[in-house]
């Protein structure tokens, strides 16, 4: 099944890892920062192109970013007619951009570990107050998809330092306790981030997350809320609201997608069975090593390790939707109209109207993470890479000015007393 989003990454060259300084500064909310330098902004676009759906309770002041908007989205002949032709097409045929890479393995406060991946010779070629962009590829994903590569490459041609979230047992990401992740379970992107921050203390942090990564990435803006560290992020393909998600993944061609994840959660589970084998309790280990669906798994496994009554309970309790009106960030949200995975209606409309932060970009086509329109079509880059770096690049220039930013906030605390660096 497509590589993208079905399946786990391959590994890239591993070198050696680094430690953290300090803090970086909190980000400038997003009304004054715009106040200040509304009459350097560039000259304003006449509107979204009606093909789009945009709103948002901050469209006044992001919308103006996105000049791209203007054009209509334009769907590549036959493949992009299809969500589900378009989804697998963009999994399987969509280039691959080579980069090397340096893997950083950090330990978590629980003993568990993830694996930072950075642009290899960055550390000395990038200089140390330039913009980190964190990335949050989808389930079993990591930095080997071509989704993750292309935005990667973009930013990084925009002077940005970026690096790659592969969280537990993704992109070959070590596991050394008996938990994986979940759609809920924020704790070790907020130790990623404090890591991140700590390393680059003059820069300004961002966060792209896709799918169930984007799931992971607005938990965390909702409940870090005006503390957040982060200066601004971007979410794409997300199911927002899990329980409709997991109402729709089991219909019709959908099937063959859920398949195919569970397929890839049973892969990476195996690789680690011998951490399960001792597990007692509500785990059923038999269940996860055999599932034929993600729900199968979730209700062995997932559901089990972070304390949830059921897989329905553990759906109903970790969608984003539930934390997007908390978020104080600005964020921009796009979405496909047509997508099999991150349903329409499920996107949170109302609680993105009255969030002043939020953005949300809905395409008439695109399938999932596919998005096969563009200058790029069919084979480079999707369509959401310019809107999403125009996106970054604004909030960027806006923190960066001088009168723009408020006073550093000395009482911000980084949960870091138990990240290490684990060499492998």
């Amino acid at each position: 099944m497509p590589r993208c989003c079905f399946g786990s990454s391959p590994p890239p060259p591993l070198l050696s890892s680094f430690h953290g300084l300090a803090p970086p500064p909190p980000a400038a909310p997003l009304r004054r920062v715009a106040a200040v330098s509304a009459a350097r902004a560039g000259p304003a676009m006449s509107g979204p192109h009606p093909s789009l759906e945009v709103l948002g309770g901050g469209r006044d002041l992001l919308l103006p970013a996105l000049t791209t908007l203007d054009r209509p989205y334009s769907p590549f002949p036959v493949v992009g007619w299809n969500r589900h032709v378009e989804t697998i097409f963009a999994s399987f045929f969509r280039s691959l951009p080579e980069v090397r890479l340096r893997r950083e393995c950090l330990r978590t406060s629980d003993g568990g570990a993830v694996a930072l991946d950075w642009v290899s010779g960055d550390d000395r070629s990038v200089p140390p107050d330039s913009p980190v962009l964190i990335l949050l590829p989808g389930l079993t994903g990591g930095s080997g998809d071509s989704y993750v590569r292309h935005m990667l490459l973009r930013a990084r041609s925009k002077g940005w330092r970026v690096v790659v979230f592969n969280s537990r047992g993704c992109g070959d990401s070590p596991v050394t306790t008996p938990q994986f992740y979940s759609a809920s379970f924020t704790g070790d992107l907020r130790q990623v981030v404090a890591h991140v921050g700590d390393r680059y203390p003059k820069a300004n942090l961002y966060a792209v997350g896709w799918s169930l990564g984007a799931n992971i990435l607005v938990r965390y803006l909702g409940e870090e809320s005006h503390t957040c560290p982060l200066s601004g992020a971007v979410s794409l393909c997300n199911p927002f609201n899990l329980v409709i998600a997991d109402e729709d993944f089991r219909k019709g061609f959908n099937n063959i997608y859920d398949k195919a994840l569970a397929r890839s959660l049973r892969e990476i589970f195996k690789k680690h069975l011998l951490l399960f084998e001792d597990m007692g309790g509500e785990y059923n280990i038999t269940l996860a090593t055999n599932a034929k669906t993600v729900k199968d798994f979730d209700e062995g496994l997932t559901r089990v390790s972070f304390g949830f009554k059921s897989a329905n309970d553990y759906y109903a309790n970790s969608s984003s939707s539930d934390t997007i009106k908390h978020v104080c960030k600005p964020l921009l949200c796009i979405q496909a109209a047509n997508d099999p995975i991150a349903p329409a209606r499920g996107i949170p409309r109302e609680d993105i109207k009255e969030n002043p932060n939020c953005l949300l970009i809905v395409t008439p086509k695109g399938g999932h993470l596919g998005w096969a329109a563009g200058a790029e079509a069919p084979l480079g880059a999707p369509w959401t890479d310019p809107v999403v770096m125009d996106f970054l690049d604004h909030l960027e220039r806006r923190v960066s000015q001088p009168g723009a930013s408020l006073s550093k906030d000395e009482d911000r605390k980084h949960d870091t007393e138990n990240l290490h660096c684990l060499e492998v």
